[in-house]
């Protein structure tokens, strides 16, 4: 087992080198392509910050919709192609990253592409070339659907939760809140299901086995536990404004926000038990949980 597992590290080596080697000779976008390669290369540790820099300055708001178009193009390429969890993985966490940190156009582009095509949809993806690559493997299929309803939940809200900037408290308020808690009712019956749904699949990123401990997926689920702080804000602030509405709903409104309501106390109780789980690993040393009330 040891000496076959050498060997792929190798071979996987070789397929880096190689393709690195291409991108300098045959392409338009050398800089993004071997950057996207070397960020997302077959060494089983994340992605390196100065690769993914270079990713984020060709995603940026000041390069053209083309070079976003591209860069999207490749990294689809790069997740088609491969069937080793580490690249699949870190290829996922380039995405999430420049979802999270480049320039407006890319979200919007992956949206588009996403339309065309089955860009973020791995259900079918694994890796079983020893058993530890099998349970890594189920949870880059749990992340990318977590990708995949981030994105949906970006086309129904027509904004990002992550990017939201809460306005400063005013008028005594503990808080900043939420636009959540300023919508009307039909907006809001609308954004609190798909902010649900993100969440639902936020909370399915609990990994297990040997997953669990793998410092990669770790990094990986550092991002997706940033994102569940703000998520739920949103939900909750939602629900806040819904109650407030209850009463004043026609009868198949309010019947729509009951579901709504008791689905966000059982999900209260299911963030917890996942903080609780995330507690135990070494991610947890760099975040402060907050408490969750249902």
């Amino acid at each position: 087992m040891g000496t076959l597992q050498t060997w792929r590290k190798a071979y996987g080596a070789i397929k880096d080198h190689t393709k690195v080697g291409l991108a300098h000779v045959n392409s338009d976008f050398k800089d993004v392509d071997v950057a996207i390669v070397k960020a997302t290369n077959h060494v089983e540790c994340p992605p390196k910050e100065r690769h993914i820099r270079k990713i984020l300055f060709a995603t940026s708001a000041i390069r053209p919709r083309a070079d976003v178009a591209y860069c999207i193009r490749a990294l689809a390429r790069r997740l088609a192609k491969t069937r080793n969890w580490t690249v699949a993985l870190k290829t996922l966490i380039v995405i999430h990253r420049t979802l999270r940190e480049g320039g407006p156009a890319f979200p919007e582009e992956l949206l588009n592409f996403q339309q065309r095509g089955c860009f973020l949809q791995m259900s079918n993806f694994k890796d079983d070339s020893s058993p530890i690559a099998w349970d890594c493997s189920g949870w880059v299929r749990t992340y990318a659907l977590f990708l995949e309803e981030r994105l949906e939940c970006f086309k129904i809200l027509k904004y990002d939760v992550e990017a939201e900037r809460l306005p400063k408290p005013s008028n005594g308020q503990a808080k900043g809140y939420s636009r959540t808690r300023d919508l009307l009712s039909e907006e809001l019956l609308e954004h609190l299901p798909a902010l649900q749904q993100l969440l639902y699949r936020l909370i399915g990123c609990r990994p297990e086995g040997a997953a669990s401990n793998n410092y990669v997926i770790q990094s990986a689920l550092a991002l997706v536990l940033k994102e569940s702080f703000k998520i739920y804000c949103s939900v909750n602030d939602g629900i806040i404004n819904l109650v407030d509405k209850f009463f004043e709903m026609p009868k198949h409104e309010a019947m729509k926000a009951l579901d709504i309501y008791r689905r966000a106390g059982q999900q209260a109780l299911n963030l917890s038990d996942f903080y609780e789980t995330c507690k135990g690993l070494q991610l947890a040393r760099n975040f402060q949980f907050p408490t969750l009330k249902e």
